[in-house]
Protein backbone atom coordinates (compact mmCIF):
# COMPACT_ATOMS: atom_id res chain seq x y z
CA UNK A 1 0.00 0.00 0.00
CA UNK A 2 1.05 3.37 -0.81
CA UNK A 3 2.89 5.36 2.43
CA UNK A 4 0.39 8.60 1.55
CA UNK A 5 -2.81 6.50 2.00
CA UNK A 6 -1.36 4.53 4.90
CA UNK A 7 -1.06 7.92 6.53
CA UNK A 8 -4.10 9.13 5.65
CA UNK A 9 -5.63 6.44 6.92
CA UNK A 10 -3.66 6.38 10.41
CA UNK A 11 -4.76 10.08 10.52
CA UNK A 12 -8.63 8.89 10.63
CA UNK A 13 -7.47 6.43 12.76
CA UNK A 14 -6.42 8.79 15.43
CA UNK A 15 -9.60 11.14 14.42
CA UNK A 16 -11.71 8.43 15.59
CA UNK A 17 -9.51 7.40 18.32
CA UNK A 18 -9.68 11.12 19.73
CA UNK A 19 -13.56 11.48 19.22
CA UNK A 20 -14.15 8.42 21.28
CA UNK A 21 -11.62 9.74 24.10
CA UNK A 22 -14.46 13.14 24.54
CA UNK A 23 -16.52 10.35 26.37
CA UNK A 24 -14.20 8.48 28.13
CA UNK A 25 -15.32 9.78 31.70
CA UNK A 26 -19.17 10.09 30.87
CA UNK A 27 -21.77 7.76 28.83
CA UNK A 28 -22.64 8.58 25.10
CA UNK A 29 -25.98 10.72 25.65
CA UNK A 30 -26.57 12.11 22.72
CA UNK A 31 -28.42 15.50 25.68
CA UNK A 32 -25.26 15.49 26.93
CA UNK A 33 -23.15 15.90 23.71
CA UNK A 34 -25.99 18.62 21.89
CA UNK A 35 -25.24 20.63 25.18
CA UNK A 36 -21.25 20.99 25.29
CA UNK A 37 -20.42 23.21 22.28
CA UNK A 38 -16.69 22.53 22.52
CA UNK A 39 -16.95 19.09 22.29
CA UNK A 40 -19.26 19.49 19.62
CA UNK A 41 -16.69 21.56 17.42
CA UNK A 42 -13.88 18.86 18.44
CA UNK A 43 -16.13 16.33 16.96
CA UNK A 44 -17.08 18.11 13.89
CA UNK A 45 -13.47 19.14 13.28
CA UNK A 46 -12.14 15.37 13.64
CA UNK A 47 -14.89 14.26 11.12
CA UNK A 48 -13.41 17.38 8.87
CA UNK A 49 -9.85 15.54 9.09
CA UNK A 50 -11.90 12.04 8.80
CA UNK A 51 -13.55 13.04 5.46
CA UNK A 52 -10.67 15.05 3.98
CA UNK A 53 -8.51 11.82 4.44
CA UNK A 54 -10.65 9.90 2.71
CA UNK A 55 -11.39 12.42 -0.47
CA UNK A 56 -7.81 12.25 -0.68
CA UNK A 57 -7.41 8.12 -0.75
CA UNK A 58 -10.52 7.88 -3.40
CA UNK A 59 -8.72 10.51 -5.31
CA UNK A 60 -5.39 8.41 -4.97
CA UNK A 61 -6.62 5.29 -5.32
CA UNK A 62 -10.53 4.11 -6.11
CA UNK A 63 -10.08 0.71 -5.91
CA UNK A 64 -10.22 1.06 -1.92
CA UNK A 65 -13.68 0.60 -0.70
CA UNK A 66 -14.45 1.99 2.84
CA UNK A 67 -18.00 1.75 4.08
CA UNK A 68 -20.29 5.32 3.17
CA UNK A 69 -16.89 6.68 2.27
CA UNK A 70 -18.79 9.48 0.25
CA UNK A 71 -21.20 10.45 2.78
CA UNK A 72 -18.61 10.89 4.81
CA UNK A 73 -16.82 13.16 2.42
CA UNK A 74 -20.12 14.94 1.99
CA UNK A 75 -20.50 15.56 5.45
CA UNK A 76 -17.49 17.14 5.98
CA UNK A 77 -17.90 19.09 2.77
CA UNK A 78 -21.09 19.55 4.80
CA UNK A 79 -19.32 21.06 8.08
CA UNK A 80 -17.37 23.23 6.30
CA UNK A 81 -19.18 25.01 3.76
CA UNK A 82 -22.73 24.87 5.20
CA UNK A 83 -21.86 25.23 8.80
CA UNK A 84 -25.15 27.10 9.43
CA UNK A 85 -26.79 23.95 8.55
CA UNK A 86 -25.22 21.00 10.43
CA UNK A 87 -27.44 18.80 12.53
CA UNK A 88 -26.29 17.58 15.77
CA UNK A 89 -28.74 14.48 15.04
CA UNK A 90 -26.62 13.95 11.61
CA UNK A 91 -23.31 13.72 13.46
CA UNK A 92 -24.35 12.17 16.45
CA UNK A 93 -25.46 9.50 14.15
CA UNK A 94 -22.31 9.69 12.82
CA UNK A 95 -20.18 8.89 15.64
CA UNK A 96 -22.91 6.43 17.14
CA UNK A 97 -23.09 4.05 14.09
CA UNK A 98 -20.76 4.92 11.63
CA UNK A 99 -17.19 5.52 13.17
CA UNK A 100 -17.09 2.02 15.02
CA UNK A 101 -17.71 0.33 11.30
CA UNK A 102 -14.96 2.77 9.59
CA UNK A 103 -12.32 2.02 12.69
CA UNK A 104 -12.36 -1.59 12.35
CA UNK A 105 -12.23 -1.30 8.44
CA UNK A 106 -9.20 1.35 8.66
CA UNK A 107 -7.74 -1.13 11.09
CA UNK A 108 -8.04 -4.04 8.34
CA UNK A 109 -7.17 -2.01 5.85
CA UNK A 110 -3.32 -1.43 7.81
CA UNK A 111 -3.52 -5.12 8.91
CA UNK A 112 -4.11 -4.19 12.62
Amino acid sequence: MDNDIKAWLYDILKAIVEIESFFDNSPKEFAKYQSDLRTKRAVERNIEIIGEALSRILKHDESIVITNSRKIVDTRNRIIHGYDSVSDDVIWGIVIRHLPILQTEIQTLLGE
